[in-house]
């Protein structure tokens, strides 16, 4: 990276002894920003720590004498200093003096973008979130620069605070060939975004801090004109413009709908719901969460309705390492067998560009399941603040936790079971890799239930005999598969179907447990999780032999949805449809 900063113009505006001091401070290249108030010691900060300059107070004429050195200061307070990226920031008394100045230090980094480059280059438009100070102007600028000199484009920059392209009405060179509309006063932002695409055809559009619900409704009309977009925002992640009305038309914006009986009831949710109102302004979203590292969201879409399903999405963590290297790894959640949450960081770089690995989808971080979070369901609660505590609200509550005490009906744990007509086999395996709390037993005195399949309960009155004179229930399942013997188990215990599946589940289905076989169930599993279930469209799966389709046949099943296998042999294949 290289870094241009002019710290030298901004330490001339500065008291001589403040000066002499900073020029000579071992830490003067990483210095952030210079605060004077009156009274008070005057303090220099750095990234990691801050420290007094001086024993003597900020007098009067201190601060009156800096102000004579800088430009003018505007509606924002905010001032600069001409040719360089400082920003000089006025605090005032009721009566509008002017008794404190925040002096930061602006910087321009090329080559901070290494990490997002190839979003940058996608055309999508792309939104910068992340606390103060953690480089989101400078990103902005450098992005500018790029979209303009390197990809040839025509950017105009929205410099409400002249905090990118400079103080002055010649633009700073680190922004490039861009060109810059500066605002009078901070109010009239959104319509000088307006007025920068009727005006001066840009290909790109470049905002730093949309915060204004006409700031955000201007943005969107020019994403529908087709330009491109890339801005900053409020907020230190996607949830924090999700919760924010202002600001939330920027992600898609949110609203109260009501399903039908038949979609509540697929879902596994009351009938009033959050869902997404419009496609979002910004496609891409990046949390600045440090300096070098950033959580990228490459569908924002998706992401906002994840959330507001309940479920965690899954983004891209992207790191520099001390050779300038980008990393890509991404963090999954999946739930373990006590109900908690445990977090998988995929290690390992992915190409940023999307591909599929020779030893697997699995390896690429991709194929693990969208978790399962829920918060109480309340039918009564449609109020539209409650539904986004709700969405957002993540529980531990799920899973096939093994805590309970007590059974459906008061037994003690572990439950008995005498299992009719059911595969003991299947049966224990199914308990093994649940971790459910239950024993099987071959004496139905000592039995709390009876696990049974329906076609052998109808033609054996003796078992129902025994049964009501025992008082033991019977639960009975259609076929002795391994779907239906997971599903009975957990109506025992009282345990919900999860919606998505964990790694753990997946071995139920595996019969040796190869590569192929975990390959083909993690792609039916991803099928079935991020384009079946959520966009309720057929997918047709890669073609595999005969025993690893009944497999994936299974698997489909456990979803509760119907699945087909067509063509001809060595090309036949699943196809799976919605519900």
């Amino acid at each position: 990276m290289t870094i241009t900063d002019d710290l030298q113009k901004l330490l001339e505006i500065l008291p001589q002894d403040l000066r002499q001091t900073l020029e000579q401070h071992p830490q003067r290249d990483s210095l952030v920003e210079v605060v004077l108030d009156l009274g008070r010691r005057p303090e220099a900060r750095f990234p990691h720590k801050a420290e007094y300059l001086s024993e003597l107070p900020v007098t009067q004429d201190a601060i009156d004498d800096c102000i004579k050195r800088v430009g003018t200061f505007g509606g924002d307070n905010r001032a600069g200093i001409e040719q360089t990226l400082h920003r000089i920031s006025a605090i005032r008394n009721r009566s509008g003096k002017i008794i404190g100045l925040t002096c930061r230090v602006g910087r321009a980094v090329f080559g901070t973008i290494g990490m997002i480059r190839d979003l940058v280059e996608t055309g999508k438009s792309i939104l910068m979130l992340g606390r103060p100070g953690v480089g989101k102007t400078t990103a902005l600028r450098e992005i500018a620069r790029v979209l303009a000199d390197e990809l040839h484009k025509r950017v105009v920059i929205i410099d409400t605070s002249n905090e990118i392209a400079g103080d002055g009405d010649v633009p700073h060179p680190a922004i490039g060939k861009a060109r810059r509309m500066q605002v009078a006063c901070p109010e009239q932002q959104h319509q000088v975004m307006i007025e920068a695409v009727e005006n001066h055809m840009p290909e790109v559009i470049v905002i730093d801090e949309i915060g204004t619900e006409l700031e955000a409704l201007a943005a969107r009309t020019i994403a529908e004109r087709g330009v491109q977009l890339v801005g900053t925002a409020h907020g230190n992640q996607i949830e924090n413009l999700i919760k924010n009305p202002t600001l939330s038309d920027l992600v898609g914006g949110i609203q109260a709908v009501t399903l039908g009986d038949d979609e509540a009831r697929r879902r596994g949710s009351q009938k009033t719901v959050l869902e997404r109102k419009a496609p979002p302004t910004f496609e891409i979203a990046v949390e600045m969460t440090e300096r070098q590292r950033w959580v990228v969201h490459e569908s924002v879409a998706d992401t906002v309705d994840s959330l507001l399903r309940g479920h965690q999405p899954t983004p891209q963590v992207r790191t520099v390492d001390e050779e300038g290297k980008v990393k890509v790894v991404r963090h999954l959640t999946a739930i373990n067998g006590n109900g908690g949450n445990r977090h998988h960081a995929i290690s390992g770089e992915e190409s940023l560009m999307p591909a599929r690995q020779a030893n697997g989808w699995r390896s690429s971080g991709q194929m693990l399941p969208l978790p399962l979070t829920s918060g109480d369901r309340n039918p009564g609660q449609v109020e539209f603040d409650r539904l986004l505590d709700q969405s957002m609200g993540f529980t531990d509550s799920i899973g096939f936790s093994n805590s309970q005490s007590a059974g459906p009906n008061g037994e003690d744990l572990p439950l008995h079971i005498y299992p009719y007509g059911v595969s003991r086999s299947q049966l224990e395996q199914v308990v093994q890799v649940l971790t459910l709390p239950v024993v099987l037993t071959k004496d139905i005195d000592s039995a709390d239930a009876i696990l049974a399949l329906r076609s052998h309960v109808k033609n054996h009155a003796k078992l129902r005999q025994m049964a009501k004179a025992r008082q033991v229930p019977i639960h009975m399942i259609k076929a002795s598969t391994i779907p239906q013997i997971s599903r009975g188990l957990r109506r025992l215990l009282n345990i919900d179907d999860p919606d998505f599946t964990d790694e753990r589940e997946l071995q139920l289905f595996l019969h040796n447990g190869t590569d192929d076989e975990m390959d083909a169930l993690e792609e039916a599993r991803l099928a079935v999780e991020q384009i079946v279930i959520p966009k309720g469209q057929p997918v047709e799966l890669l073609p595999r032999s005969a025993s690893v389709r009944k497999m994936q046949h299974e698997l489909v099943e456990h979803y509760r949805l119907k699945s087909h296998s067509f063509g001809e042999e060595p090309n036949r294949r699943l196809r799976i449809y919605p519900a």
